[in-house]
């Protein structure tokens, strides 16, 4: 939405600070007296989280999400007043849940996968949080302060209670809160077929002959894999739907007919829908053109463009900043959804998506290559996402990097100039993100990418 936010994590400072639970004194998570060690193990550990927060909003931050248990009356007040005084809005947020069966999923499927618990004996580690939760209750003083706008979430969204919520920004929150949950799902992303016309923006072509082979082998692909990860997981597939986006334009959705004609016992539930507000990217002046066309034709927008391609937009166009804002509706409709997702779509699109779940800054989205014959694989996870790449195409319609039109992969290359503003990464060779390279961009949170041939 571009609203300078940071999120700031009071266990993964104390682990980066301190190290993991292992290296702690015995009396760091217990309630009660504590050693002149702990008090200032501790105090160091808040009081660097605290000059982060302060140093990102000196250099023009808006939003700090603070990660910390608050769990005591008198050190909410304390933050809060610390904040407020300087003119910054508080917000406290507490997740209140009594589900034994969320609790015990939550910890085995979370909690025990944190870095405290790496190497652990995973019982040993289950044990040990539930110690941990019951010191928590011994002390824990829930919010009933109505000085502070709060944010009061039940059982990971059965019933949500506010106070004070007022403004736009902080009703987002609260809708975006609404929405989320902590379901297993898996998400998938792969480019549409090649189309009659791959240039014009303003051309609704159908798919080409080798565009419909794509969407042929696509489902071959998608069905084979997601089968062969849900059993790895212990989850029947047929017992599970599969739900595919794609935008309105023609070469989107049609290629998603072929999941639509499986036939036989075997074959996923599949629900296609088509979403508007996930059509590629408006070119403006600049549809059809080459990059020397419009380096040559508007030389002062092209030396813009090549500064920030994130936030440039071309005369009459989108920038990626106004399809990131486009695209905020399909964020939480992502969040929300329960089933498996195949979302069938177009480069620009995916980029803004998979930035979204990885965690990219927004200026590097127009550098994540997107290539058509991938199929990426991202499974949401409380600490990050695994993310894998499979590539499944090789024929017409795939992008290579072949210099000068060299033979690569078996064929040529099929560059296509004439759809730059579209394919930025592929098309006017500047930084590039390849799927292999997400890995690195989790704010050091541990992903998995793995490229099969």
């Amino acid at each position: 939405m571009g609203v300078k936010t940071h999120v700031v994590s009071l266990g993964d400072y104390r682990r980066k600070t301190l190290g993991g639970a292992q290296k702690l004194p015995p009396d760091y998570f217990s309630i009660g007296e504590k050693s002149p060690e702990t008090l200032a193990l501790r105090k160091k550990v808040s009081d660097g989280c605290e000059n982060i927060i302060w140093e990102f909003f000196e250099g023009g931050g808006q939003v700090v999400i603070y990660d910390a248990n608050n769990g005591l009356r008198k050190n909410r007040q304390a933050l809060a007043e610390k904040f407020d005084k300087l003119g910054i809005h508080v917000i406290m947020l507490e997740s209140i849940c009594d589900n034994k069966e969320i609790i015990e999923t939550n910890i085995r499927n979370v909690k025990i996968s944190s870095p405290d618990y790496r190497g652990w004996d995973q019982d040993q580690a289950v044990e040990d949080y539930y110690g941990r939760i019951r010191l928590r209750e011994q002390a824990y003083e829930t919010i009933e302060e109505t000085e502070w706008p709060y944010i009061r979430i039940f059982n990971v969204g059965e019933k949500i209670m506010v106070n004070k919520i007022r403004g736009y920004l902080q009703s987002r929150v609260v809708f975006f809160l609404m929405n989320i949950h902590n379901r297993f799902r898996m998400i998938y992303f792969a480019r549409s077929g090649q189309s009659l016309i791959e240039h014009s923006y303003k051309a609704d072509s159908d798919l080409s002959p080798a565009g419909w082979e794509y969407s042929e082998r696509l489902k071959e692909s998608v069905l084979e894999r997601r089968a062969k990860s849900l059993e790895q997981r212990g989850y029947d597939p047929k017992e599970r739907r599969l739900v595919i986006w794609t935008s309105t334009r023609r070469r989107a959705h049609h290629t998603a007919w072929p999941f639509l004609t499986s036939a036989g016992e075997s074959s996923p539930r599949v629900k296609v829908i088509e979403k508007p507000q996930m059509c590629e990217i408006n070119p403006g002046v600049w549809d059809g053109l080459t990059p020397d066309q419009a380096r040559k034709f508007y030389p002062e927008e092209w030396a813009r463009f090549v500064k920030d391609p994130y936030a440039f937009r071309a005369p009459r166009a989108e920038s990626y900043h106004d399809l990131s804002v486009r695209l905020e509706p399909i964020l939480i409709e992502l969040e929300r959804e329960k089933e498996d997702l195949l979302i069938i779509g177009h480069s620009s699109v995916i980029r803004c998506l998979l930035a979204y779940l990885i965690g990219l800054p927004a200026s590097e989205i127009p550098a994540i290559e997107v290539a058509r014959g991938d199929l990426l694989e991202v499974v949401p996870t409380s600490y990050g996402v695994h993310s894998q790449a499979f590539h499944f195409w090789d024929g017409p319609g795939r992008r290579v990097d072949a210099a000068d039109g060299e033979v690569e992969l078996g064929h040529l290359s099929n560059r296509d100039e004439n759809n730059f503003y579209e394919n930025y990464a592929e098309d006017t060779k500047g930084k590039k993100i390849t799927p292999s390279d997400l890995a690195t961009h989790r704010n050091g949170v541990e992903q998995t990418v793995v490229a099969e041939t």
